[in-house]
């Protein structure tokens, strides 16, 4: 395999480009009850020339993935440096419609969410106007992400399922802009008040798995995001300084006949020392392809070797729709009633005993159905 190139953004110092100010990142938690911890992936070893490096690395992705679905990721090809930055936004312009299946612009008591689809990437009216002048410098850093870091991890994952190196790049991930059919955000989430507080009881985002294929997160010193263990609780995820926290999607659960694990996951106010802090994130969601019905890659020699997994999750719901000879939905429709049914943290009418929520073994479970498909999920 090629060594892989390093990041080259654009010069963010080109005639007509405003100066940004250089993020100064707060302070991480002194606390450190709580945190999960998650294996760490050399992306660089991948480069070897020695064939055992590789293997073992697959090796260790496997476990990784099988194990929590969650991972950091470093030596990836993009500094720490290259990776800051802030955002202002146009507010009042670009408010959020998640009715619509989209979810970008600003969302009261929150801050400012914004995502790029391919409809951004493809005309500027769409996106804040005081971003307009660093686009290059966004395009470039997505197409990177998209092109180079996210195609390297799924070369990994086909490799795990003994399949062709490209097999999940050609096959399950969605082309056709810097971010395919999935989304690139920028987000700036500031402190919340008493009120929205106590109405969401510490919640920012209710515990979910993201509906795509990956989802890589820069690691950020405020604590906010939590994993769901193997014990049934809540855990946070740690600050790791220029590293990439990579979630594995529901699409490569089922794809995968659930030997990759969805990663369940939530996000929460942060530590006691962090609750004044804004919290800068910037996030790449990889989709696979929208039109297709996302079933186990029966071409797998893992999966007609060990068979399929019904440990947890989507895969399962899905493995007992198809069993009913039902058609399950494509990844657009998936992603998309998703999308359009989330219920806020603050909605008393949605998030309740006997509408959304249900107990089972004693833990609060988000429960509903989609298309068929039933949806169990900790709250």
């Amino acid at each position: 395999m090629p060594t892989t190139p390093a990041f080259n953004p654009p010069s963010p110092s080109l005639p007509g480009k405003p100066t940004v100010l250089p993020w100064v990142p707060p302070a991480p938690t002194k606390e450190t009850h709580n945190f999960a911890e998650l294996h760490t992936i050399d992306l660089a070893l991948m480069d070897s020339e020695d064939p055992a490096v590789v293997n073992a690395l697959v090796e260790q992705v496997k476990g990784a993935i099988r194990d929590d679905g969650f991972l950091f990721l470093e030596n990836y090809g993009v500094s720490l440096e290259q990776a800051s930055g802030r955002i202002e936004a146009d507010k009042a312009r670009l408010l959020f419609h998640p009715d619509t299946g989209r979810w970008a612009g600003y969302k009261h008591p929150y801050g400012f969410k914004f995502n790029w689809y391919t409809r951004e990437w493809e005309d500027d009216a769409f996106i804040p106007e005081c971003l307009h002048p660093f686009m290059d410098e966004i395009r470039a850093f997505a197409e990177y992400l998209t092109g180079s870091v996210n195609r390297r991890l799924l070369t990994l994952f086909s490799r795990v399922l003994e399949l062709p190196d490209d097999y999940l790049w050609n096959h399950v991930q969605s082309h056709g802009s810097p971010s395919g059919e999935g989304y690139f955000r920028h987000a700036l989430f500031r402190p919340v008040g008493r009120d929205t507080a106590a109405k969401s009881r510490g919640l920012r985002m209710h515990g979910h798995t993201d509906f795509g294929t990956t989802t890589l997160l820069f690691s950020v010193p405020i604590s906010c995001l939590q994993i769901w263990g193997h014990d049934e609780q809540w855990h946070y995820v740690p600050y790791k300084p220029g590293c990439l926290v990579v979630n594995i999607g529901e699409t490569l659960e089922i794809v995968s006949g659930g030997h990759f694990k969805a990663t369940r996951h939530r996000v929460f106010s942060p530590p006691a020392d962090q609750a004044h802090e804004e919290r800068l994130s910037l996030v790449l969601f990889n989709s696979s392809v929208g039109d297709i019905q996302m079933t186990p890659a029966r071409a797998s020699p893992l999966i007609q070797r060990e068979g399929c997994i019904e440990e947890q999750g989507v895969y399962r719901e899905f493995k007992k729709v198809m069993d009913a000879g039902a058609s399950v939905p494509t990844n657009k429709q998936w992603r998309e009633i998703q999308i359009a049914n989330a219920t806020d943290p603050t909605d008393s009418v949605r998030n309740r005993l006997g509408a959304d929520q249900v107990l089972i073994g004693g833990k609060l479970m988000n429960q509903r159905d989609f298309m068929g498909v039933k949806v169990t999920l900790p709250v």
